[in-house]
């Protein structure tokens, strides 16, 4: 069996790390936004409805 190279681990490692801070930062966003910055619940909602459509006609496209 042939061993995996450490370049594959790497860029494995470095995509994991990736995912992990994009969902954690995605989680804490609305509760810098409020807490922080003072904006409102629906504004953060609104926002959150803004980039969920952005991403789901980037998809069609």
């Amino acid at each position: 069996m042939d061993r995996i190279p450490r370049t594959v681990w790497a860029l494995g490692l470095v995509s994991l790390f990736m995912d992990l801070s994009s969902e954690i930062i995605h989680a804490l966003l609305p509760l810098f936004l409020t807490t922080t910055l003072g904006v409102s619940v629906a504004m953060v909602g609104l926002i959150d409805g803004i980039a969920e459509s952005t991403a789901s006609i980037s998809k069609v496209f």
